[in-house]
């Protein structure tokens, strides 16, 4: 075998742009807090990778390996061999030593995932691979890589058979109510996790304009010609801040049934963490290694978990979140406040005819004269 054929074939594969590797990387290093503090206190359950693996004959999984096996194209050095490359490289610069197989599905939806419980599998959609350049499909694929080292592909398992048992028992009506709080408590975490694996591509990428171009053809289709990051960029902040309390409810209410964030939002998140000081530290070779993970507290995850949340809440210009920081205060008039966010409980009622000079009318005053709160 010549020497190209053993970098093609072996983990040695180093791409053509020099980047950096972080050697022994715990997914600690890029996890968001919420992502971070679940994934730590379910690794320091004793009998934890016990049960799941009990489970794995429940689950769909070995039914869905031989789907993709049989239905898909497996990448390869013979097949879609520049994503083969991607994923080599996505692998040595995460320092994730078994290759996880990695299939190409025909499906013009552009899509990507990462699943299995003993094994994670890579998913990734022709809509996707048709989509995106070379830089942005490495970020992609850098992204399902990172959950892959996250082990999220457990969960995300887990979380789509519960989707699928929800559907089945949902003429039991107790069951299905049980079935679905865990459903939603499963979303909740795995949006968390959607953000953690943008960092984990951008790691592997180091380069942020391509993952911005990425999220907004996500979003927008292949018309980055008519498209600008700044103005995309601005909607997220106009999604945050936008309306009033009543919009603040749809908001929640649109992302409950979601697995991953809004396309806009993971946008501003990652360009706030690539411009934060723990990006900063990782490009510098300062993160937190693998080796270190059996050491770490769960109390302290759950506490930096809730300090990422307040600091969330805090910061936010969601009408909602302003409310609550409001209650924390100490604020007054807070049913005023309410009643205004929401834009009155009632309509305000419409303006009364003045009197013409023909029409009779009392001289005396209304007998209401106390001054009303405006809306």
């Amino acid at each position: 075998m010549s020497d190209d054929g053993h970098q093609r074939n072996g983990h040695e594969h180093v791409p053509s742009r020099q980047r950096r590797r972080f050697k022994g990387i715990s997914s600690r290093a890029y996890e968001h807090p919420a992502d971070r503090s679940a994934l730590v206190a379910l690794r320091k359950l004793s009998g934890f990778d016990t049960v799941f693996k009990a489970l794995s004959g429940l689950l769909p999984e070995r039914s869905l390996r031989l789907l993709f096996l049989s239905d898909s194209v497996r990448v390869s050095d013979q097949q879609f061999t520049h994503l083969n490359d991607m994923l080599r490289d996505a692998c040595y610069v995460l320092d994730l030593e078994k290759v996880p197989p990695m299939y190409v599905n025909q499906d013009p939806q552009p899509n990507a995932m990462c699943i299995g419980l003993d094994e994670p599998i890579i998913v990734v959609t022709t809509g996707l691979v048709e989509l995106l350049d070379e830089e942005e499909m490495r970020a992609v694929i850098g992204h399902e890589v990172g959950h892959a080292l996250s082990g999220h592909s457990v969960y995300r398992t887990i979380l789509l058979f519960l989707t699928s048992l929800a559907l089945k028992v949902a003429w039991i009506p107790l069951g299905n109510v049980a079935i679905m709080a865990i459903v939603t408590a499963l979303r909740e975490w795995f949006r968390k996790s959607e953000l953690s694996a943008d960092r984990a591509g951008l790691l592997v990428g180091q380069d942020l304009r391509a993952s911005m171009r990425g999220l907004m053809k996500i979003a927008g289709g292949n018309h980055l010609h008519e498209m600008n990051v700044d103005a995309f960029l601005q909607q997220a902040e106009e999604y945050e801040a936008g309306g009033d309390l009543r919009d603040s409810v749809l908001k929640i209410l649109n992302v409950l049934p979601r697995s991953h964030p809004f396309t806009t939002v993971r946008a501003a998140e990652l360009k706030k963490w690539a411009e934060s000081r723990d990006y900063q530290r990782i490009m510098d070779g300062h993160y937190s290694r693998r080796s270190e993970d059996k050491d770490t507290s769960v109390t302290d995850s759950f506490r930096e978990s809730a300090a990422s949340y307040a600091g969330h809440v805090r910061s936010s210009k969601d009408p909602l979140m302003k409310l609550v920081t409001d209650i924390a205060g100490g604020a007054g008039d807070l049913g005023g406040r309410v009643r205004r966010g929401f834009g009155g409980f009632t309509s305000p009622p419409p303006p009364k005819d003045r009197p013409s000079s023909d029409q009779p009318h009392s001289d005396e005053p209304p007998t209401d004269t106390a001054p009303r709160d405006e809306d």
